[in-house]
């Protein structure tokens, strides 16, 4: 075995790198770089202070009132197994990652017995009615800014109505269902 091998390949790296450095250079002096007075193509955009106004606003989820007189219950229990995981919805469950959600619908926020909520729902205030469990579960972090619960949310409104309308029945007494005009009345917004 060669004992300069580690030399002479070091060598012809070093080698390479002189002729790189010095072809650039050479590139330099045979082309100078030149800053162009205008660009080549022109793109005209119009300017205007409309841009800023005509920004989609959010509005939150689509109302579900009307349609929970029709929500599927049976498809509300196939939603809730995805709950199963964090939830128990069972009368005098105790609570797993999440809070029991018995009696959910009606409850203060944040006030199930012997289970640690995070400061922002603790402190969010309000009861879980229909309008705040709709915009829950539409998109949980964007409706309780530092909530622990990691649910990305369900998109399809139908299909917040069923599983609202499922658990509205978990109760020692459901809550009613929304009057016509609490149905008028959130069309209206």
């Amino acid at each position: 075995m060669d004992e300069l091998r580690f030399n002479k390949v070091f060598a012809g790296f070093l080698f390479a790198a002189l002729l790189l450095m010095a072809g650039i250079k050479i590139a330099e002096v045979l082309v100078p770089h030149q800053d162009l007075a205008e660009n080549a193509y022109v793109i005209e955009v119009a300017e205007t202070a409309e841009v800023a106004s005509a920004a989609p606003i959010d509005t939150g989820p689509e109302p579900i009132l009307a349609l929970l007189a029709d929500a599927d219950l049976a498809a509300g229990e196939k939603l809730s197994k995805k709950c199963s995981a964090c939830h128990v919805f069972d009368a005098g469950g105790a609570n797993k990652v999440g809070p029991a959600l018995w009696n959910v619908m009606g409850r203060q926020m944040g006030a199930s017995e012997g289970y640690a909520y995070s400061t922002a729902l603790a402190e969010f205030g309000g009861k879980w009615d229909y309008q705040s469990m709709n915009a829950f579960l539409a998109k949980p972090k964007a409706y309780i800014s530092g909530t622990k619960m990691n649910f990305a949310g369900l998109k399809k409104p139908q299909d917040r109505a069923n599983l609202i309308a499922w658990m509205r029945d978990k109760a020692d007494s459901p809550v009613a269902l929304p009057s016509a005009d609490d149905i008028a009345a959130e069309g209206a917004n």
